[in-house]
């Protein structure tokens, strides 16, 4: 075999080598949200850390380059292709109907189809432990929740919220607000903030952001106003220490670690406490304000609906707490 067949082989397996590359396309509100988006990012980069390999990543700007950037990964038969949101469904069944020889994922959304993997997470499970933790530490008797676009699926998280609030305090006034209708509501910090102090003026004292980019506004208020917030799926703590009570975790990194490691196409993978895929955060920043009775009210929750005992609602699937 000639020097030149060797070097266009090695070549061919360098570039079958490069074209194996997984893929994550993050949606609306940046790779550095410091929540959602970045929860993914995260996932990426420990999988690069432990596998020593590399990844392709592209940020969408806008809702137009979803489908561009998901067939500029397949064309480059990237595997697999993860896109990191619900709004990216109705892209994903295209592009994978396009492209049947290779692998997709979606998280938090389901799509139907022979080579993709769906990621959903019971939001509503993570989200009732944190607004148990919301009602014990408020002194008013009044809490709050922000959300970021008005879907169904932060009609989720509000409803498990409602749900442990009132468990922890079956008098508890729960006053709700979303940000908006179109996907700039998952990076509006300034119409958090806003609706934040509207709420803390009604007396509410502790409020869970579920609402992307936004909710850096209404932890920034809570600051600003003496009062406390909590994150949602990134440990967001650390942003505002001493104001942040807690953060619901959703392990968004978990998942595309896992789906970089292997993906299962056509499987509905769903996380929740029992599979660690969402948990309220405890660390240094916050432990002053997590009391020993508050945390173990609330790990006796999360035993009881581990096992089943606590059947937490899905405002999705359940047909509770509608709007």
């Amino acid at each position: 075999m000639s020097n030149a067949i060797v070097a266009f082989l090695g070549l061919s397996l360098a570039a079958v080598t490069a074209q194996a590359d997984p893929a994550v396309i993050y949606d609306m509100g940046g790779k550095f949200d410091k929540s959602f988006n970045e929860a993914a990012f995260r996932g990426a980069e420990a999988w690069k850390k432990e596998s020593g390999k590399t990844y392709l990543d592209f940020e969408i700007s806008n809702e137009a380059q979803r489908e561009q950037a998901m067939r500029r990964m397949a064309d480059k038969s990237a595997a697999p292709v993860v896109a990191v949101g619900f709004s990216m469904a109705s892209t994903v069944e295209k592009v994978a109907k396009d492209y049947p020889k290779l692998q997709f994922a979606i998280i938090d959304m389901v799509v139907k189809a022979p080579n993709v993997e769906s990621v959903v997470f019971k939001e509503q499970e993570g989200s009732f432990l944190v607004g148990m933790m919301a009602a014990i530490a408020s002194k008013t008797g009044k809490v709050g929740f922000v959300g970021g676009m008005d879907i169904p699926l932060i009609r989720k998280f509000q409803c498990g919220y409602e749900q442990g609030a009132k468990y922890a305090n079956p008098k508890v006034e729960v006053t709700a607000n979303m940000t908006g209708t179109t996907p700039s509501a998952w990076n509006d910090p300034a119409r958090g903030g806003e609706l934040a102090k509207a709420q803390f003026s009604k007396g509410v004292d502790v409020i869970f952001a579920a609402a992307g980019g936004t909710g850096s506004g209404v932890y920034q208020a809570a600051k600003d106003g003496g009062k406390l917030a909590i994150g949602v799926d990134s440990n967001q703590n650390h942003l505002q220490p001493g104001t942040m009570l807690t953060s619901m975790v959703k392990r968004v990194d978990v998942a595309v670690t896992n789906l970089f490691k292997k993906t299962n196409p056509g499987a509905i993978t769903v996380l929740g406490l029992k599979e660690g895929g969402v948990d309220y955060a405890l660390d240094k920043h916050n432990e002053k304000l997590v009391t020993a009775d508050m945390k173990k009210k609330v790990d006796a929750a999360k035993a009881d609906i581990i096992a089943g005992k606590i059947k937490v609602a899905d405002y999705m699937a359940d047909n509770a707490c509608k709007y």
